[in-house]
């Protein structure tokens, strides 16, 4: 099965693309993930991206396929697709490119919040420098290190309160009407993406038949 998790930016589909990894075996594909290593590498590429997400931007199109596919080129199925397609070029893309190989999507799960929310969400979230652990500073355990690897946290340039909201503006430009595309499909799915991680991992189940 592979599977395609959408939502705004901060929504939580790193979250349930790990525990569905966890629990079912799946191979869960982060763009942003792949973007961040590019960076970290220092390549070309990575600092071409890294300007524009300091800027609140998105990577091209291009850019983003040719890393998705490097990364998934030896996968059969089985694939978590979180923060990709984000447009209907990419979409088109994706489909083009496991047709090829003889797959295609097979569900499509939006992870559904309120603006205010993922804002609140989004500038609260602090990243470890080293290990790349995610926390959030309304949490009631919530420390100034990473509990895995005793990384400092720190705020990612795009998790300002004015790069949260330009990214929310872009998202709804750019990625709404790949929504409406997938809306057409039959395995297009939405839960609410307010509860608990544990709660909304129970409702993304569902939604693909892996629970009852």
């Amino acid at each position: 099965m592979n599977i395609i998790l959408l939502g705004f930016p901060g929504s939580g589909k790193g979250t349930q693309a790990e525990l569905l990894k966890r629990k079912y075996g799946f191979m869960h594909i982060s763009t942003g993930d792949l973007i961040r290593r590019e960076i970290a590498a220092g390549t070309p590429l990575g600092r071409k991206i890294e300007f524009l997400t300091s800027q609140g931007n998105l990577a091209s199109d291009e850019d983003t396929v040719n890393l998705l596919v490097a990364a998934i080129k030896d996968r059969e199925d089985g694939i978590i697709f979180d923060g990709f397609p984000r447009t209907t070029a990419q979409a088109g893309m994706l489909d083009k490119y496991l047709k090829l190989h003889g797959r295609k999507v097979d569900a499509v799960v939006l992870i559904g919040m309120s603006e205010d929310a993922v804002l609140k969400r989004l500038t609260s979230r602090r990243v470890c420098a080293q290990c790349g652990g995610i926390y959030n500073i309304y949490s009631p355990d919530y420390k100034e290190i990473c509990v895995k690897c005793g990384g400092r946290l720190v705020t990612r340039p795009d998790d300002t309160l004015e790069s949260a909201k330009h990214r929310l503006e872009v998202f709804k430009k750019e990625t709404q009407p790949l929504i409406n595309y997938y809306q057409q499909s039959a395995g297009f799915k939405e839960v609410e993406g307010g509860g608990s991680p544990e709660e909304v991992f129970g409702e993304v189940a569902k939604a693909l038949g892996l629970e009852k």
